[in-house]
């Protein structure tokens, strides 16, 4: 059994790669509900949404979002009554925030929520969002503070970032079967998502940093860093915010705690040796997925990794990594 801890476009990429190489059935998956917002009054969880449609053959590979094929007259029908369209939903992507609007309008918990949606689209993987209480990334700019939503797609991700903030993950709980599947699996691995706004609130939430420490399957991440830039989006940005260098070894330093196993792009080949002589397992290999074979190859890559690496052999002492330098 694989866990997978997983967010954003990134996530969704390696989990499409993830179910073309092994069975649906051994795979649990949890997911960040950090970027989770209600929209015209529904409840939209993006990072869920994108996992369950990827792994039920729906979503739409030219975005990296939403359903495939989908049109957006209700999006332009919504402008011409004056309502904010920032946030681009489609026609098909409405019947999923509807119904789970309503599922937890009658009470259903968002794990419940999710089981009843991922059943009715044949979803065989078991997909858990990270807890069932709201947790929402806040984006500290010059401009106030903004969801993270409002940061990353209303405004392009262009302010300044003082610093990121997980409201209400002190108060959270992790969903029903997060920590049995962390600490059951023979290995978990991260996907290649933003450390600080897709894995960061997951691990914010009491109890599955510890799960992860604890457990005794082995841990790979795949690292969103090439060349000391983010393969996309803000994860640059944000990692400097957090007091982390945009780099393998930040990416290192965000799972220090817990990590057996880093997998690092070719072209970050350099960049591993000062990780290697710290005691930390690095893999390189292509990391970048334009197709579907660049995915299952990453995946298999990750799967070959926690089965040839010693079990906790290597897992990392934080302050070795955080003396390493940033740019070597």
């Amino acid at each position: 059994m694989i866990c997978v801890l997983s967010g954003g476009t990134g996530g969704a990429k390696f989990v499409d790669g993830l179910r073309q190489v092994m069975p649906a059935e051994e795979i649990t998956l949890i997911v960040n509900t950090g970027d989770d917002l209600l929209w015209w009054g529904l409840y939209v969880s993006p990072d869920i949404d994108s996992i369950t449609y990827v792994l039920s053959g729906m979503l739409s590979r030219e975005r990296g979002w939403g359903v495939k094929g989908d049109t957006f007259l209700c999006l332009q029908a919504m402008g011409q009554l004056g309502e904010p369209t920032w946030f681009h939903t489609g026609d098909r992507d409405l019947a999923m925030h509807l119904l789970r609007s309503r599922l937890l309008a009658e009470g259903k918990t968002l794990s419940d929520a999710t089981t009843v949606i991922s059943e009715k689209l044949g979803v065989k993987a078991r997909v858990l969002p990270m807890s069932d209480s709201r947790v929402e990334t806040r984006v500290d700019t010059p401009a106030g503070e903004l969801s993270f939503e409002e940061y990353f797609v209303q405004r392009w991700y262009q302010d300044p970032v003082n610093s990121v903030r997980f409201a209400g993950a002190s108060d959270a709980e992790p969903a029903p079967g997060v920590i049995e599947a962390i600490t059951s699996a023979d290995a978990v691995l991260i996907a290649p998502s933003n450390p600080i706004t897709s894995i960061g609130p997951i691990l914010a939430v009491p109890g599955i940093r510890e799960a992860l420490v604890s457990a005794t399957g082995k841990i790979a991440a795949v690292s969103p860093i090439v060349g000391n830039a983010p393969v996309a989006g803000p994860a640059g940005i944000l990692m400097a915010a957090q007091g982390l260098p945009c780099s393998i070894a930040g990416v290192a330093q965000a799972y220090e705690d817990f990590l057996d196993v880093l997998i690092c792009d070719t072209r970050d080949a350099r960049a591993a040796e000062p990780l290697r002589k710290n005691g930390l397992r690095v893999q390189c290999t292509q990391t970048i997925m334009r197709s579907a074979e660049d995915k299952a190859g990453l995946v298999r890559a990750a799967l070959a990794c926690v089965a040839t690496a010693p079990r906790h052999e290597v897992r990392l002492h934080g302050a070795a990594l955080r003396r390493l330098d940033p740019q070597p």
